[in-house]
């Protein structure tokens, strides 16, 4: 075959499409357009939908909607357009989408990256994007070639007419007149030439060289440097600081007041890191000043004691689930507060000039990045460029945006571009949390081995209503303080006294049949900021699920897996796994010493089992030589990211359950960098082997739902190792027997 080039007359289209161009828009459901797109160089090519542009010279750009923070979502994404358009993913130029309305996530109505859902709501709408286009690309094509459209064919972002091939860039012109086709037919699954393959991620090339950029990469003219003190116990405000002798350093610009605490700015990094440690400041004393963490501890087991809990959810009738009961059992279960200690630290930069403001930064949320950049400055949306760069991690930490609130203040304040940079320690002492959480089941099974009733409770702070209070300043820039003030303390009230904050007690009830079954909580927030961490509740939550299973195994006197199988007839995914993890483990080879711990758990619809291999020295130090992971995604869009992301969850959940903890000492945080809250090391990873179990149904999450289960597989380990159960996270031999 062969590539034809241009006609005259598909030349002379072509020069009219670039005096103007074209550019027409689809609206996804739950998505709109208000205002220009922001594509670059939207004058140089067709533009047939938000997410496409191609050029005359058959370049195909996809413009992602979605925050690439390593979870390989350009790939994912680019893929599902790819697969319709029929066009490889890597041929593609893949770039951040920019914030509009047009690029919203479809189940969340705002452009956000979290809860493991991008595939999973992108997966029919980009589909559909790519099929129309190419639909559009072959009635072009037919115009052009005068060849019907049924007589042509596609391969690769190429018409092919017999033995002729044509690429899809010859045919913009003739494009750009007609309307887009509307719901062209999907391809079935049995035709899909990309989606399910495994291939090179499109940004392996300039992560493996270098040439990536971060939002710590951004250097730009005239910039200067800001370190922001903060109070040592979060909420403080400053009494008396003392200026003078910081602001007679070398290179110390200005000192300025914002909203979280003072700013230094400086001409390089390193000064304005030098004047944020001599400055010389008194806090005021507020009540988080009083806590410690076993005050937390105690306070949450005391809460599960008193009147104030709430019902979350009722099935059945508990009572009567008891009373069926031959075995009743229960037991408490803690989890501390952990940072997210995202390799990349928190940063923004941030150029005014006049009526116009660029951001360069790496977050989950481009458009609350926008938001409130509009709000501290009063400048118009449409003149505020955010430019998303790559994200170092994000695990829920760059969902919640007080470091573009502080950029934006500095930068107002100095009149200077300004880089702010949090230190690994101001990250660590001074961001936001996963909640602490007191966890009691109290479960009942009759003598075959079913679970008859199941009452968990929760106590700790909520989540979603503190995170709401960040995001609404974003969401409503114009709406006067006073107004989110109010809004956001009504928020606050309804989790606190009325209702039940889903995130603080999900996964305590869906992974299993339970016909009597009672979720309770009881709010207890000290003050210290909390947000979403990776997996969120179900990060807790699972932990003591899956500990009780095991106990309840016991009692039963049956097999954990085989026990965990008796009471998942009623949900078949979860059981389909569990009969898979099941057939690996009947002929693994098991070390003397070893011992081997199973959980498993259903979030964000995905069904995860896992089995962690375990030994425990003389000295009780737990070490996790292998973990079988068994997963039911639905489709595995790119099997190789799948397993890739199963495999990096393992590792960060490994590292929590064996060393993550934030303590608290007169309200402030202990723990300052690596050295005291540890990163899990090369040397202690497990050989993680991933299965994966394909229900033929759309993708589910990934990015999350392989952390829950293994805090509790290897504590469940543990037991078989010592006989004796450890219910209190991070996992101590010491500190637990």
């Amino acid at each position: 075959m062969t590539t034809q080039p241009l006609s005259r007359r598909q030349l002379l289209k072509r020069g009219a499409l670039l005096s103007g161009g074209l550019v027409v828009g689809v609206q996804l459901p739950g998505c709109s357009f208000s205002g220009p797109l922001p594509i670059e160089a939207a004058d140089e090519g067709f533009v047939p939908h938000a997410f496409l542009q191609i050029s005359p010279n058959n370049e195909i750009v996809f413009y992602c909607p979605s925050d690439e923070m390593g979870q390989g979502v350009r790939t994912g994404l680019a893929t599902l357009i790819g697969e319709e358009l029929d066009l490889h993913p890597t041929e593609m130029v893949v770039r951040s989408a920019g914030s509009h309305e047009a690029y919203a996530n479809p189940e969340f109505g705002i452009q956000l990256t979290g809860g493991s859902n991008a595939v999973r709501a992108f997966y029919t709408p980009l589909r559909q994007t790519g099929a129309d286009t190419r639909a559009l690309l072959l009635n072009a094509a037919a115009i052009d070639l005068g060849i019907p459209a049924q007589q042509l064919s596609t391969d690769n972002g190429h018409i092919v007419a017999g033995d002729q091939r044509y690429p899809y860039g010859e045919f913009i012109a003739t494009a750009a007149t007609l309307e887009l086709p509307e719901e062209t037919p999907l391809k079935p699954a049995n035709q899909f030439k990309y989606i399910g393959t495994e291939f090179t991620r499109v940004d392996a090339l300039e992560k493996s060289t270098g040439t990536a950029q971060f939002g710590i990469d951004a250097d730009i003219s005239g910039m200067v440097y800001a370190v922001v003190v903060r109070p040592p116990v979060a909420g403080a405000k400053p009494l008396k600081v003392e200026r003078e002798p910081v602001l007679a350093m070398a290179g110390i610009i200005a000192i300025t007041d914002i909203s979280s605490g003072i700013a230094v700015v400086a001409e390089r990094y390193w000064y304005a890191q030098q004047g944020a440690k001599a400055l010389q400041v008194e806090w005021e004393q507020i009540p988080l000043g009083n806590i410690d963490s076993a005050t937390v501890k105690a306070d949450l087991a005391a809460a599960l004691e008193g009147d104030d809990i709430i019902e979350a959810t009722s099935e059945g009738d508990i009572d009567a689930g008891l009373q069926a009961a031959t075995h009743q059992h229960s037991s408490d279960y803690y989890a501390p507060f952990l940072a997210h200690a995202p390799l990349e630290p928190v940063n923004a930069t941030l150029r005014i000039e006049g009526e116009r403001a660029e951001l360069w930064t790496g977050v989950q949320s481009i458009q609350a990045a926008q938001g409130l950049v509009e709000r501290v400055t009063g400048l118009a949306r449409g003149n505020i460029t955010v430019h998303n760069l790559y994200l170092g991690g994000g695990f829920g930490r760059r969902g919640t945006l007080t470091h573009i609130v502080e950029v934006a203040e500095i930068a107002m304040a100095v009149q200077k571009p300004v880089q702010l940079l949090w230190s690994r320690e101001h990250d660590i002492q001074n961001g936001l949390y996963r909640p602490a959480s007191y966890m009691r089941i109290s479960a009942g099974i009759d003598d075959t081995g079913r679970i008859t009733a199941w009452h968990a409770s929760r106590a700790g702070a909520n989540i979603t209503g503190e995170t709401m209070t960040n995001m609404l300043p974003a969401m409503f820039p114009r709406m006067p303080k006073s107004m989110l003030t109010g809004l956001a303390g009504s928020l606050d009230y309804v989790f606190s006294n009325w209702a039940v904050d889903p995130s603080s007690v999900e996964g305590l009830h869906e992974t299993y049949d339970l016909p009597n079954a009672l979720v309770t909580h009881a709010t207890v927030d000290h003050g210290l900021p909390t947000t979403f961490w990776r997996s969120v509740g179900h990060s807790y939550t699972a932990f003591a699920v899956e500990s009780m299973i095991d106990e309840l195994a016991e009692q039963a006197g049956m097999d954990p897996i085989a026990f965990r199988l008796k009471n998942t007839d009623g949900k078949p995914r979860m059981h389909r796994v569990l009969q898979r993890t099941e057939e690996l483990m009947a002929d693994y080879p098991l070390p003397e010493g070893h011992y081997l711990g199973v959980a498993c758990h259903s979030s964000f619809f995905t069904d995860v089992a896992q089995v962690a291999e375990v030994s425990v020295s003389d000295s009780g130090d737990i070490r996790v030589h292998r973990v079988t992971c068994v997963a039911d995604v639905g489709t595995a869009v790119n099997p190789d990211i799948v397993k890739a992301q199963l495999e990096g969850a393992v590792m960060f959940a490994l590292t929590a359950t064996l060393y993550g903890r934030i303590d608290l000492e007169q309200g402030a945080v202990v723990q300052s960098n690596f050295h005291d809250y540890p990163l899990l090391r090369m040397n202690e990873a497990p050989q993680v082997d991933v299965h994966l179990v394909d229900s033929g149904t759309e993708p589910t999450g990934i990015g999350e739902p392989g952390v829950p289960p293994l805090a509790p597989a290897v504590a469940n380990g543990v037991y078989r190792a010592l006989g004796k159960r450890l219910r209190t996270l991070p996992l101590r031999v010491t500190a637990n027997v």
